[in-house]
């Protein structure tokens, strides 16, 4: 476990930088918060009809919006506490974005073809309000509002947050095995929390929550087939996601990656299941649904394989940071800085300029980090994901 690797290791800062110093070797982690963003690129053709295509004819459909920076907890793949522990600086309030702030963008956004919008963070029931975002979010015509959660407060927000508009929760839990559970988040929470909390999310009216699970080779692939057998017959989806080398901090290698084609033998040795149509055009899960002796659908489960069967050439998403910048890949250094458009006296009541702007980021888009991912690429220091959400 990163845990182990770091026993010694402390973080500084230094020159706007951070810092792992262990034996004598300094690991540099870059602050994408002291960078300064991107150039806005200017359109290379006009806006029309709702569609915006990137260089590859990628339409943007989906926008992931991280509310906060903060989690409570400090899952080893993600925040690890030996980085983020008590004296890490995290954004000072005035520079993450007001929920009025994240509408606009938003409903420019969807004015440009977003029908998707997810809320994450960090953990995005840490932001004070939480149901009055999506209260003021819902209220743009045609979206799939959605959210991410660790689960640790779900159990006392899930009426209001179906109350104030919110279509559907997922919810991330890498194991049904307490101890696994407790060690994989490092805070010491307990597995039960997060399962009495789905089932507060269900009879709260999400009828139909995912779970997903990072599956990591020798700390919680034990947990495949536990997870399938628990999730099998019932409406919630689970879906087994591939460790990713998602920022600089995490110790990826890619001997700890279980590929979804294994996670998928292992679950159908048990459960026999078969392929299933995706629901859309960009989703990033393969769907997999069991098969009873008749050949009847019993559940199903989806696979994330990001690592060993890249999607970037159907990825659709685009990422609105906590400060208010946008990232067009999880996997990326640097966002185009669009807080200072919103903050610099642009009249609420013509959005043509911030349209325009996120028009030619996305136009000039070319990512596909995951097909060409190498060991020398993992090193490359990229945006934390707590920071842009997953």
């Amino acid at each position: 476990m990163l845990r182990h690797l770091y026993r010694r290791a402390r973080h500084y800062a230094l020159g706007g930088r951070y810092t792992l110093q262990m034996s004598g070797i300094i690991i540099p982690i870059v602050d994408q918060r002291s960078q300064r963003g991107l150039a806005i690129p200017s359109l290379t053709r006009p806006l029309a009809g709702g569609t915006l295509a990137d260089t590859r004819g990628r339409q943007i459909r989906d926008l992931r919006i991280s509310v906060t920076d903060r989690c409570n907890f400090r899952c080893t793949y993600c925040m690890p506490k030996e980085v983020f522990d008590s004296n890490y600086p995290y954004l000072p309030h005035n520079e993450v974005l007001t929920f009025e702030e994240i509408t606009r963008v938003a409903r420019i956004a969807v004015g440009l073809g977003v029908k998707k919008i997810r809320l994450t963070g960090g953990e995005p029931l840490m932001r004070r309000g939480i149901e009055d975002l999506v209260g003021m979010l819902a209220t743009i015509d045609g979206i799939d509002l959605t959210l991410t959660t660790n689960g640790s407060a779900l159990k006392a927000k899930a009426v209001q947050l179906k109350a104030a508009g919110l279509d559907r929760l997922t919810v991330s839990l890498d194991s049904l095995d307490d101890a696994t559970f407790r060690a994989m988040n490092d805070v010491d929470f307990p597995v039960a929390k997060v399962l009495e909390a789905i089932d507060a999310a269900n009879a709260a009216g999400f009828e139909q929550v995912k779970i997903n699970m990072v599956v990591k080779r020798g700390v919680n692939d034990h947990q495949i087939v536990d997870m399938a057998r628990y999730f099998r017959n019932g409406k919630n989806i689970v879906r087994f996601i591939e460790f990713m080398d998602v920022g600089s901090t995490n110790g990826w290698r890619m001997d700890d990656v279980i590929a979804s084609r294994e996670v998928v033998e292992r679950i159908n040795a048990v459960f026999p299941c078969a392929p299933a149509n995706p629901n859309h055009v960009g989703e990033v899960a393969k769907r997999w649904k069991y098969q009873d002796a008749g050949g009847a659908s019993a559940g199903e489960f989806g696979v994330i394989s990001s690592v060993t069967e890249a999607f970037c050439g159907t990825c659709t998403r685009a990422r609105l940071s906590t400060d208010g910048s946008i990232y067009t890949c999880l996997f990326a250094q640097k966002g185009y800085d669009i807080k200072s458009m919103l903050r610099s006296g642009v009249d609420e009541a013509d959005d043509d300029a911030i349209a325009a702007a996120l028009g030619g980021i996305w136009q000039q888009r070319r990512d596909n980090y995951s097909e060409t991912r190498t060991a020398e690429t993992a090193k490359e220091r990229k945006v934390e994901m707590s920071f842009i959400g997953g």
